[in-house]
Formats: C-alpha cells, structure tokens, sequence
C-alpha cells in the first residue's frame, strides 16, 4: 500500500484522487485550503480530506507526510506547487514528488532543481497516475515528451531470458542507455548486438505516450 498526498481539489486533482484511491488499496490523503472543493471528489473517493494551504508544515503533517511516499502537487499556482514538491523532498524526504507545471518557461528551472513535474495539458491526471502508479523509484526524470525510467528487466512474458537491445529499441520504441547485470558481473552503456537477461537492472528513455507498452518488461 502507498501513502499518497495530493495538494490541489481541482479538476486534475480530484480526478487524479479518485483515480488513485480506487487502485490498490492506496491510501489518499486530499489538501486544499477550500474545503468547499471536496465535493467534486464524489462518492467514489475512498481517501480522507484535510481543508488548509498545502505548503503548511502542520497541514502535511496531519495529512501524514512523515510517512509518504508519494506527493502530488496540482494546484493552479506554479509558486505553491514548487513549495510543496521541496518541502517534501528536503524536510520530509519523501521519495516521489511530483508537480503541475502552468509556464512552460519554468522547465529550465525544474529540471536544474531535479523537479518531476507534468505540465498543463488536458490528461495532467492520467499522466501524474502513470508515473504514480508504474513504480516508485523506477521513475528518474522527464525530459520535455520523454521519460527516463530504471527498472528491472521481465521476460517473463517474453518465453525467454534474453533479449538483444536493437530487438527492445526497435519494436518498442525506446532507446536502452545503460544496464547491470542482476549479479552485478557487468555495467555498460549497450551497443545494439548487446544481449539483456531477466532480471538485469536498465536505464530507459520513452516517449510519454509508449510508457504503457514498456510496463510489461519492469519487474514489480
């Protein structure tokens, strides 16, 4: 079960809530300063409320930020979201934050600070629910309409145990960057006849939208 905060009842954060709090017994919590915007959760959010500002220390702390592992900060003010994401991070050491970008021209910024972040496009939940839900960790940053993921290789579904890099890249769109070995023998950035087996730790780059066809490959 994951503990997930989520600063922000509007319509990406409400959506996003009920998305989470209906998926594997995830525990919910939902902050905003008005608590009026709680009823557009609906009766299909199973998680809790607390009415306050989402950078408030007191506020996260009964929202229960001390044992968090993910926070999402999708309100509509870029300043309040970026304070949200480093108080959790620095003070709270949370391992997963994410927030909702409005100005594009604050991307530069973000990714100096080592920020994820999502911007403000029409499927801003299914995106944050994405990275959420395909593993805590296995997430490393986004790059404009690319992702960077670290995972440990599955051919589970594959009827085998090896797969060449130039087969994953080519069919699934991706571009290998670097891998380990599962006993640790071998690191390498691969050239296209390298051969990864199951269980091998990867460094990945996709595209947003081919994330859900590499799923398959990380290992739970």
């Amino acid at each position: 079960m994951s503990n997930i905060i989520i600063v922000g009842c509007g319509r990406v954060g409400s959506r996003l809530a009920t998305m989470l709090s209906n998926s594997d017994d995830n525990n919910v919590c939902m902050i905003d300063k008005n608590p009026a915007a709680f009823a557009s959760l609906g009766r299909d959010f199973n998680g809790s409320t607390f009415a306050g500002v989402g950078y408030d220390e007191e506020v996260l702390i009964k929202a229960g930020i001390e044992d968090c592992d993910v926070v999402a900060a999708v309100t509509q003010s870029d300043n309040a979201n970026l304070m949200v994401v480093e108080i959790a991070r620095r003070l709270y050491d949370v391992p997963n934050v994410i927030a909702r970008l409005y100005n594009t021209g604050h991307e530069r910024a973000y990714l100096r600070l080592g920020i994820d972040y999502v911007c403000g496009t029409a499927l801003v939940a299914e995106e944050i629910f994405s990275k959420i839900t395909s593993g805590v960790g296995d997430h490393v940053a986004t790059f404009g309409d690319y992702e960077v993921v670290q995972f440990a290789l599955d051919l589970s579904g594959e009827n085998t145990d090896c797969i060449k890099v130039s087969d994953l890249e080519r069919h699934h769109g991706i571009r290998i960057c670097a891998f380990e070995r599962a006993d640790g023998s071998i690191n390498s950035i691969p050239s296209s006849s390298s051969v990864l087996y199951q269980g091998d730790a990867v460094l990945a780059t996709v595209r947003h939208d081919l994330l859900p066809s590499l799923a398959k490959y990380m290992q739970n």
